[in-house]
């Protein structure tokens, strides 16, 4: 299975991963990485479930829960999908609870493996705080190169912090 590895398997959004969605949305500890500032209601989040049947290249993005035995433990995206550049930013959360324990690595793993052999891309990207020392680390550890560093890019609680481009290209 092309979405699926040891531990984890990569699954479309389904309706009853309403509760799941809301939940991590809307915990404020996500959203200084998710550009948030407002929660999301269920009636919004459930049109966007009803919508997540779109294609990538009709979408531009793709938002992939993270499974364990079945139960969702994270979301991996890709974002701003661009089919002219071949290229895609790409983003994982794994909830507290299931995190250190390798998930977000093997995630991570086969969606570039999905991004470069399916989707044909050239490049994906990572933006990261550079506070954000546990993703800092996967993404080294897969291949990701530090490409530069934008200064005072987030504010998050009175002050400002960088944020560090991440590229990988598909050698």
């Amino acid at each position: 299975m092309l979405l699926t590895s040891k531990n984890i398997n990569l699954r479309a959004l389904e309706p009853e991963d309403l509760g799941f969605l809301f939940n991590v949305e809307n915990n404020t500890l996500f959203w200084e990485v998710s550009n948030t500032a407002t929660p999301f209601s269920k009636y919004i989040l459930k049109q966007y479930i009803v919508n997540s049947h779109q294609d990538i290249f009709e979408a531009k993005q793709l938002r992939l829960i993270i499974e364990n035995n079945k139960t969702p433990i994270g979301i991996i995206d890709l974002f701003d999908f661009d089919p002219l550049h071949k290229r895609a930013g790409i983003g994982v959360l794994i909830l507290e609870k299931y995190q250190k324990q390798g998930f977000a690595n093997e995630a991570l793993q086969t969606v570039i493996k999905y991004a470069f052999s399916v989707l044909n891309l050239h490049q994906l990207y990572a933006n990261i705080t550079s506070d954000n020392r546990n993703s800092i680390q996967l993404f080294k550890k897969n291949n990701f190169t530090k490409i530069g560093i934008k200064k005072d890019w987030i504010y998050t609680n009175n002050t400002y912090k960088d944020e560090i481009l991440f590229q990988l290209i598909n050698q």
